[in-house]
């Protein structure tokens, strides 16, 4: 059996439709992976499915085409409700920084990638999309709603801590062709938007498995499945699959079949990881040489804070090169904008955060660079998992300092082996010490600057805000 599946060469023999092969081929999927090869027959037969597969190994296709396929046999609104988790952690200090940082979350990068995917493999069939974010009045995505799209797709905020009072269920939502949704406002409009149900659904997709099976989203979760007709396909995939399997039965599958095409916590064989020690006040010297050392690659490199990624895309550019950077506090167009300048190629390297090493589907992305070594080894996975997708090459080169030994220690446990060395001589790469220096004592001065505008403007919109509070509590 295992030779069989290593025999399929072609999305025909695994039993898609022509219309679904030709998406494929348009997409430049040439072949499927191996979590499609394995997971797509047994999904057309109608079977559920458990598939563990690591980031960038073509997860989305794995169930997408069978929907897609189900879709062309039966075409009806809300025919599959896709769910997914993202974990999120942030501090805001007055309410007015919680409606404007938390509208301005990458999430909706994540749904407008998934909306693409779904659009350009159901494009034979006019898939209807729509996007749906948070900040949005409830009336205008029920707008949206009553356009009756064929997939639900919900992202489900996951750890989400504030230090603010908040509505319960002011969260974040999607609808794509496809809707992405937290749990409460998922559920908020099965109970209040007229003319929304799921009692349609055919397919239900839990995405990263072990995150949703947390017991941070149990009660949203049943009220969610209570809503799903039992007679359905279920498919779970994650890239990190846990013990918590046992929490499964929760999702009503019957005879799932299990499926794992990489160990546990595997990266891809064709990506090349490397790191390097550092002293701390040297780290910025390093990322210079290695990113003009491969001048010629696209790259990602991930800090640990917003406000990291705004100094490093600075200061590279005042060095002269073309950075730019991508996070939470940073406006939707502007974030948008920055995106697309990345995947077009014409700016080629990216500064951001964890936010980001999650879903985003870049395929050009050459090199991965961890500036920042992650706190959460897991996370590790997801950031390198941007670089090497669908069977291309990639290099990650992690940058460790002499405090963030225990958390690369921690990575080298999880991946089973000792990264090798990236070779730079050190008197070679100081030679760009001075220079770096001045750059980033520029680039502090610049954001100094623009966070004295920026105080302003919050202690203008703080005084309205406790005005107005000031002016309830006389009443």
């Amino acid at each position: 059996m295992e030779d069989d599946k290593h025999e399929v060469k072609s999305f025909k023999e695994l039993g898609l439709v022509e219309q679904l092969i030709e998406a494929c081929d348009s997409l430049g999927w040439k072949n499927p992976s191996k979590i499609q090869a394995e997971a797509i027959p047994h999904a057309l037969e109608g079977k559920d499915l458990i598939g563990l597969a690591q980031t960038g190994s073509g997860k989305t296709g794995a169930f997408a085409l069978p929907i897609l396929q189900a879709l062309l046999a039966d075409q009806h609104a809300f025919f599959a409700c896709v769910l997914s988790p993202t974990r999120f952690v942030w501090f805001w200090e007055t309410p007015y920084d919680f409606y404007t940082y938390f509208s301005s979350m990458v999430f909706r990068e994540l749904a407008i990638q998934i909306a693409e995917q779904f659009e350009a493999l159901g494009s034979s069939i006019s898939l209807k999309t729509a996007v749906l974010v948070g900040g949005v009045d409830h009336v205008q995505q029920s707008i949206a709603l009553g356009k009756r799209p064929h997939i639900v797709v919900s992202f489900l905020l996951y750890d989400f801590s504030f230090f603010i009072m908040c509505k319960k269920h002011g969260h974040l939502f999607y609808l794509l062709c496809i809707q992405v949704a937290t749990p409460g406002r998922l559920v908020d409009h099965l109970s209040n938007t007229k003319g929304f149900s799921l009692r349609t659904i055919k397919y239900l997709v839990l995405d990263e498995a072990d995150r949703l099976l947390n017991e941070d989203f149990e009660k949203s979760l049943d009220e969610i499945l209570n809503s799903i007709p039992r007679e359905r396909r279920t498919y779970l995939f994650s890239a990190t699959m846990t013990k918590k399997v046992q929490k499964l039965q929760r999702a009503c599958l019957r005879n799932p079949v299990k499926m794992e095409v990489a160990c546990k916590y595997s990266t891809v064989d064709t990506l090349k990881q490397q790191l390097r020690f550092v002293a701390a006040k040297h780290k910025d010297c390093y990322l210079l040489y290695i990113l003009l050392e491969k001048c010629e690659s696209t790259s990602m490199v991930f800090t640990r804070t917003c406000e990291a990624t705004r100094l490093l895309a600075l200061m590279l550019c005042n060095l002269g090169l073309n950075a730019t950077p991508i996070s939470g506090q940073m406006t939707q167009t502007k974030r948008l904008e920055n995106l697309s300048k990345f995947k077009a190629g014409t700016c080629p390297i990216l500064i951001c955060t964890d936010v980001a090493s999650r879903g985003l589907d870049i395929p050009s992305v050459d090199m991965v660079i961890n500036y920042d070594i992650p706190t959460n080894s897991k996370d590790y996975i997801h950031r390198v998992g941007r670089t090497a997708r669908a069977g291309r090459s990639g290099v990650a080169i992690s940058l460790v300092n002499q405090y963030e030994l225990e958390w690369y220690i921690q990575i080298e446990k999880l991946i089973g082996k000792k990264l090798p060395d990236f070779e730079a001589q050190e008197e070679e790469v100081l030679l760009y010490l001075e220079r770096v220096t001045e750059a980033k004592r520029l680039s502090l001065m610049s954001i100094k600057e623009a966070g004295g505008h920026k105080r302003r403007r919050e202690e203008d919109v703080g005084h309205k805000f406790h005005g107005k509070n000031n002016k309830s509590k006389r009443r």
